[in-house]
């Protein structure tokens, strides 16, 4: 059985994001993509490992950019003289984003105890719907097969609202094309979105926050990381892996993953006892980005606690 996770592990994690985030920051806008990647990398894995936990990480920095760093999945993280968690981390989820300067970079890391992360490997693209906690009992795995006008329908009854009054947070891919056209004959509003399906998802799962459902595929490592937040806020998601080629869907099979089966939250994260934290990096829906001043540095940050539903935001200022 895992010790004791301690409460204050999601204001110690909300340091390693600040910092990630801080040091990306400084990069938003350049062009350069390896340098501000590298930057947060080493801030983050800094002070990770400062932390009283035990830590593995499951979805690590190769999983979405394929180059080799000390976040990658499988190494330790964390002093060694604590709780033994599984971690996921992102030191900046939309790097394209943060060197166009563009809205929505953050920086994410998640922990859990040890084994309650679904571990993707190889599959690299997951099919996603995400609602909040008012929807989350009508969301059943039928709706990953069914029309999105189906789907969109049930959502605006559970929520009392009409589908016109929807608004469904998809990336802008060429894949989607057949999606946003099924949203839009169906009435609802599509929010297209360059990068940043991690920041979709929370949005998508948070009341009142003027998103009410993702929709499409992306990233699977940024779907492990977003059931982190999604359950932590009492929401729902579904998740199934979408192969992009018939060699890709061979290695699924032959590491015995089902491209057929239809994932829930719960099954994509199966403990409570969930940290989650999220730094803006650049001005975004979810975060304010960080603003640098003589001396010193401000940055909006949101810890989710799953065990007790905290959501919490915090706006600190950093003496650099």
């Amino acid at each position: 059985m895992n010790e004791y996770v301690p409460r204050n592990l999601g204001l110690d994690l909300v340091r390693v994001t600040e910092s990630a985030a801080i040091q990306a920051g400084r990069w938003m806008g350049l062009g350069d993509r390896v340098k501000p990647d590298r930057a947060a990398t080493d801030a983050m894995l800094a002070v990770l490992n400062e932390l009283d936990m035990d830590g593995h990480i499951v979805i690590g920095e190769e999983a979405k950019s394929g180059i080799h760093s000390p976040l990658d999945t499988g190494n330790r993280v964390g002093n060694g003289h604590g709780p033994a968690m599984d971690v996921t981390v992102d030191p900046i989820d939309g790097t394209r984003l943060l060197m166009e300067g563009r809205p929505g970079a953050i920086s994410v890391v998640a922990v859990a105890p040890r084994g309650s992360m679904w571990s993707p490997s190889p599959a690299v693209y997951m099919h996603k719907i995400v609602v909040d906690r008012d929807v989350g009992e009508a969301l059943v795995p039928e709706c990953m097969d069914a029309p999105p006008a189906w789907t969109l329908a049930l959502i605006a009854r559970v929520k009392q609202k009409e589908v016109r009054d929807l608004v469904v947070f998809v990336l802008d891919r060429p894949r989607h094309a057949d999606l946003i056209d099924e949203i839009r004959m169906a009435g609802a509003r599509v929010a297209l979105h360059s990068e940043g399906d991690i920041a979709g998802a929370i949005l998508a799962a948070m009341p009142d926050s003027g998103v009410d459902v993702l929709m499409g595929v992306g990233g699977v490592a940024e779907g492990v990381t977003a059931a982190c937040a999604v359950r932590a806020l009492k929401g729902a998601m579904l998740g199934r892996i979408a192969p992009q080629s018939e060699m890709e869907r061979e290695r699924c099979r032959e590491a015995g993953l089902d491209p057929e089966a239809v994932l829930t939250c719960n099954e994509l994260i199966t403990n409570d006892d969930i940290f989650f934290a999220a730094t803006g990096v650049t001005d975004g829906p979810l975060l304010d980005g960080v603003r640098y001043h003589r001396g010193r540095a401000e940055t909006h940050s949101l810890i989710l606690r799953g065990m007790t539903g905290t959501r919490r935001e915090i706006r600190s200022e950093h003496l650099l």
